[in-house]
């Protein structure tokens, strides 16, 4: 069970630290992080940031159409980024010295520090993500050598709603494809894809060169995940380079000029 204190600082074991070596991530199960409350709070965060309107210059809010057919494709909230500096509840979670001090260990005691942070919102209909590492992403621009994500449920995820699916052992093999691109097909169809169905407040720590995937939502129950990811601090802090180049060449849809073309490759 998680412990009594809150913010007490948790040392992985030796079996967790030699899963995560082997496989290049780790499945910690809510109730052994946090408390009842905690998990709770996690859900009203949510909920509450949800509702931010549009606001150009300050979070960064990204749409896409339903893929159900009945729904004519409608527009959903389909990401929020950049929102931690607006919320407290989730800084002081996330960008606090429990986090941090779990990652350090994952990075084999260098220093962890905040890289970035997105809400995923797939809601009924919502479009999944194609198999990618996310090092290929642009990542590797500012010359950090690894990135470690960490994925926190705020509802249950299920293969009907799209969970994330990962490939153990792979993440060794440094980019498995071209730059911003996805993993390539014959490499997909290779590999054995294990889908984390996991509960609220659960957490799955990984790598960035883990390849990972998940289905659209085709269910009728929201799929929304937290995903933060973090840098190692002798490698610099690249938190607002990252977020300003992104406003320039992937801005949030509020901030698009209409005609130009915002393509985004994975």
């Amino acid at each position: 069970m998680a412990t009594e204190n809150e913010t007490a600082l948790i040392d992985l074991t030796p079996a967790q630290l030699e899963s995560w070596k082997r496989d290049g991530f780790l499945y910690i199960k809510a109730q052994d992080f946090w408390t009842p409350q905690q998990i709770e709070n996690l859900k009203k965060w949510t909920a509450d940031v949800e509702t931010w309107s549009e606001t150009p210059g300050k979070w960064m809010m990204y749409f896409s159409k339903s893929v159900r057919q009945d729904d004519e494709g409608r527009r959903l909230l389909h990401r929020l980024e950049n929102f931690f500096d607006f919320h407290a509840g989730f800084n002081e979670a996330f960008n606090g010295e429990r986090f941090l001090h779990l990652v350090t260990q994952l990075f084999n005691g260098d220093r962890a520090i905040l890289h970035k942070e997105k809400i995923n919102f797939k809601y009924p209909g919502g479009e999944g993500f194609e198999p990618h590492q996310d090092h290929a992403a642009g990542w590797w621009m500012y010359g950090q050598s690894l990135h470690i994500s960490i994925m926190v449920n705020i509802d249950q995820a299920t293969k009907e709603n799209g969970c994330l699916e990962v490939v153990a052992g792979e993440h060794n093999k440094g980019l498995l494809g071209p730059e911003f691109q996805a993993v390539p097909q014959e490499l997909v169809d290779k590999y054995t894809w294990i889908p984390l169905e996991t509960n609220p407040g659960d957490i799955v720590f990984f790598d960035s060169y883990v390849p990972h995937r998940s289905a659209p939502n085709l269910s009728d129950k929201p799929r929304r995940v937290l995903y933060v990811t973090y840098s190692k601090e002798k490698e610099g802090d690249y938190r607002s380079k990252y977020y300003e180049d992104k406003r320039q060449s992937f801005p949030p849809d509020c901030e698009r000029e209409e005609g130009k073309d915002y393509s985004y490759k994975i």
